[in-house]
């Protein structure tokens, strides 16, 4: 379900809609309203909790975007920027769909993302809380970010119970093939990824060579898996029959949606199988 609704939500990364949605309220550049439309479910916060929440990032990068973006626009006006902008992109992405299709996808994504266990989960929390969308396009991206952020963050405890730290987890993802280029914008310095590898291949996870072992494949894979139980809840409690109808709503959705998603972007998204 992840590889359905992930690219729903990823529109607001890589649409140009979206990004001139947040430019339209003084967010200019690419990472100011990446970070401000991101973390505007929290509130005007400081750039700590956006650290630990999305993890990935370098601190000092964060501390670049936080708090300033909050001078040039209120967590208010960039969670409706973020919405106006994934909805205009969905809209020119799904203009073939009947709108009952879309009804119906929004209405059983809410579904699902209305049985998310909150409890430990910040990003999702916060995204569950928003007010529901007015339109079925809205509700939807909407279920889509409460979903994907829920299972973020029971991704990110999922790699902190193994042990790896962000940029670890970082240069694990370019040794399994991610295009370093992708990742190099996080904010780590050569410094940090030399030291980052080395502490990988000192636990067992790289060979000398900065090659996957068998042991941090396997190893990976169990934080992979506890993703996925983390996940599960959602899909559980919509039962079989109406997730194989989700998944066959999204699936032209999702299609649409990679239209605008570069094949290495950072997301690890995978193209849906045909």
């Amino acid at each position: 379900m992840w590889t359905h609704y992930e690219p729903v939500h990823a529109v607001t990364y890589f649409h140009p809609r979206s990004r001139a949605a947040t430019e339209a309220i003084g967010l200019r550049g690419y990472w100011r309203g990446y970070f401000a439309g991101r973390a505007a479910p929290l509130g005007a916060v400081d750039a700590a909790p956006v650290v630990a929440a999305f993890f990935s990032f370098a601190p000092p990068m964060v501390a670049r975007a936080l708090p300033s973006v909050w001078s040039l626009a209120t967590p208010e006006e960039a969670l409706r920027a973020r919405l106006t902008g994934a909805v205009q992109a969905l809209a020119e992405l799904t203009y073939e769909l009947p709108e009952a299709h879309l009804v119906e996808a929004a209405e059983l994504l809410e579904a699902a993302a209305g049985e998310v266990d909150t409890a430990g989960r910040v990003l999702g929390a916060a995204n569950a809380a928003l007010p529901r969308g007015e339109y079925p396009l809205a509700r939807l991206w909407q279920a889509a970010t409460t979903l994907r952020e829920h299972r973020g963050d029971g991704h990110i405890a999922a790699l902190v119970a193994a042990g790896l730290d962000p940029a670890e987890t970082l240069a694990w993802k370019v040794a399994l093939g991610t295009d370093p280029v992708n990742l190099l914008g996080r904010g780590w310095t050569e410094e940090q990824w030399t030291a980052a590898r080395d502490r990988l291949t000192g636990r067992g996870w790289l060979t000398a060579d900065g090659e996957p072992t068998a042991h941090g494949r396997t190893t990976f894979d169990a934080v992979e898996d506890a993703t996925d139980v983390a996940a599960a809840r959602p899909w559980r409690v919509l039962g079989a029959d109406r997730v194989d109808r989700l998944r066959e709503l999204l699936e032209p959705i999702a299609r649409a949606a990679h239209t605008v998603i570069p094949a290495d972007s950072p997301i690890g998204l995978p193209a849906l199988r045909s």
